[in-house]
Formats: structure tokens, C-alpha cells, sequence
């Protein structure tokens, strides 16, 4: 299983490229409608791909989550989900893309749990420094591998 992290721009110049996504499961972070950013709308992949989780969930840290109305339990309650997702995508021994607006935060901290449940080896995304992993995201996803 390989597992790779996108940005908005970069996966749509994929999917333009591609007819299908062929073997790889899709996991997509979008921005809320509330963020007011003009980017809540989701990568359409329609017809790119058989295994597709998409989530829109805020690029936030703890330190704020109570500012957005959130505690850590009620903030990206679709973690449970999205980890059997992830499950599912691994017995079907297929690629994972995790993809976000930038590529960095979201997806980074998506790739970093799978990788860390998978092969123990998540710090290669935090190491890494073209990334900046979010780290609610991160341990949300984890917590629910993990269970």
C-alpha cells in the first residue's frame, strides 16, 4: 500500500491527466462552507475513482477548537468512519491518496496516522518539512485505527 498526500491544485491536474484512479482510494479534506474562504467545494471525482471519503472539516488546532464550537470529542466526528474506510482500502491491498486544499495539514496529518498504524512510521511525514500536520487530525484518526 502506498500512501500520498495531494493538494487541491495537484490532484486536479491528475485527474485531468487520468481516466481512473486505478486501484487507489481517495481520501479528501474540503473547508466548511462557514470558513467563508470560497474553497468549500469539494474535488469532483466523479468517475475517477471506486473508493472515495470525503470530509469537510476545518484546519484548526486544539488551542482553538472552543472558538469554532467544537471540544476534541465533537470536532471531526467522522474519524470512526473515515478509519474503516481506511481499513476497507487496506484489505483490498489499495493505494491510499489523502488530499487537501494545500496538501500540507489535513491530508499530511491523514497519511502520517496511516502510515504510523500501518508501519510505525507517521514521523516521516512530521519530519518531513514540506508538511505541517494537523495535529488533531492526525490523533482523531489515529485514536480510531487504533480501536
Amino acid at each position: 500500500m502506498n500512501v500520498k498526500i495531494y493538494s487541491k491544485k495537484a490532484i486536479e491536474e491528475l485527474l485531468n491527466k487520468a481516466d481512473r484512479l486505478e486501484n487507489t482510494a481517495v481520501i479528501s479534506f474540503y473547508d466548511p462552507p462557514n470558513v467563508g474562504s470560497g474553497r468549500a467545494k469539494p474535488v469532483d471525482y466523479k468517475g475517477k475513482t471506486d473508493m472515495l471519503f470525503q470530509v469537510a472539516v476545518n484546519d484548526i488546532d486544539i488551542e482553538v477548537l472552543s472558538e469554532y464550537g467544537f471540544t476534541f470529542e465533537s470536532f471531526f466526528t467522522e474519524a470512526e468512519e473515515l478509519a474503516e474506510f481506511i481499513k476497507e482500502a487496506h484489505s483490498k491491498n489499495m493505494d491510499i491518496i489523502c488530499q487537501c486544499e494545500y496538501g500540507q495539514s489535513r491530508s499530511a496529518a491523514c497519511a502520517a496516522a496511516i502510515l504510523e498504524f500501518y508501519e510505525k512510521n507517521g514521523i516521516s511525514i512530521f519530519a518531513d518539512y514540506r508538511y505541517y500536520p494537523n495535529q488533531v487530525i492526525f490523533n482523531k484518526i489515529y485514536d480510531a485505527l487504533i480501536k
